[in-house]
């Protein structure tokens, strides 16, 4: 791997985690509801993508729910936990998204395991349990339940992807497509004062979205993307695991999380077991999404 394209990966995992703390910011500090958060970063991705919706792909319908299951779905469930929970506990807990992404992976499309991945699943749910039962976390119980949620339908998404004859920016071009179609409908129904949040922090709500949408979603996916195209996923995907290590970094760092000694030792053994899933072959798996289950 080149000095450049390490360079563009590790800028990735930054932008990746720190899109949890302005995720954070939004829907918390400034009173954002989740699922229009959800909505207006979707849309914001489905117009600068737009060109790319043509031709409209094969299996469509499956597409589309795929689509929404890695993007907008696990993203929506994620925004509502992070209005009560914090980033760094909400980087703990998507480590759960890899062994789920196995799992279904064995319960759906036959995949085999020897004891070295048995092991890395239990070394990850482990950890994340053993984090996510110190009192301090258990206060934000029902925003950590809507996080794993998140990493549940995102891993759901993610064991389908590989049967998908379509480009990454495609799927996210028609994943934002569904997502809008489904998000905006249930923003209206469930959530209130949309329009009081533009109206309080019209500027700050304003940057929070295009972090998230363009330099997020449309930049940091697409380099990815392209080093994929360029580097062995093997020797790319690993260098992922940065991700939940600084999403905790920051959320300490910049809104003041709670990261004590249980969380800590919690997702260390985690981040064991999610490594130790991430290295070993695989035949059904799609790699390059079990750490961040999402586009």
């Amino acid at each position: 791997m080149s000095a450049r394209a390490f360079a563009v990966i590790m800028a990735c995992n930054i932008v990746w985690a720190l899109n949890v703390v302005v995720s954070k910011i939004a829907v918390s500090d400034l009173d954002t509801p989740p699922l229009f958060y959800a909505f207006m970063r979707s849309a914001i991705v489905a117009l600068v993508l737009l060109p790319l919706l043509r031709p409209v792909p094969r299996q469509l319908g499956k597409v589309m729910l795929l689509g929404l299951a890695i993007s907008g779905g696990s993203f929506a469930l994620l925004f509502m936990g992070l209005a009560t929970a914090s980033p760094a506990a909400a980087g703990v807990v998507s480590l759960s998204g890899a062994p789920m992404t196995v799992l279904f992976a064995i319960l759906f499309l036959g995949e085999r395991i020897r004891w070295k991945r048995g092991v890395g699943i239990a070394l990850a749910f482990g950890g994340v349990l053993y984090a996510m039962t110190g009192g301090a976390q258990l206060e934000a119980g029902s925003g950590l339940i809507l996080i794993f949620a998140s990493a549940v339908v995102g891993a759901l998404g993610t064991v389908f992807v590989k049967q998908l004859d379509l480009p990454s920016i495609r799927l996210q071009a028609w994943a934002a497509v569904a997502s809008v179609m489904v998000l905006l409908p249930l923003s209206l129904v469930m959530e209130t004062g949309q329009a009081t949040s533009w109206e309080a922090a019209p500027w700050g709500l304003a940057a929070c979205l295009f972090f998230a949408a363009i330099v997020v979603s449309v930049g940091a996916h697409t380099a990815y993307y392209r080093l994929l195209q360029q580097n062995d996923a093997n020797l790319l995907v690993p260098l992922t695991l940065l991700t939940p290590i600084l999403t905790i970094a920051f959320g300490a760092w910049l809104t003041g999380d709670a990261v004590g000694v249980r969380l800590v030792t919690g997702g260390a053994i985690a981040l064991v077991g999610v490594a130790i899933i991430v290295l070993r072959p695989t035949r059904n798996v799609f790699k390059p999404l079990l750490v961040r289950p999402r586009l």
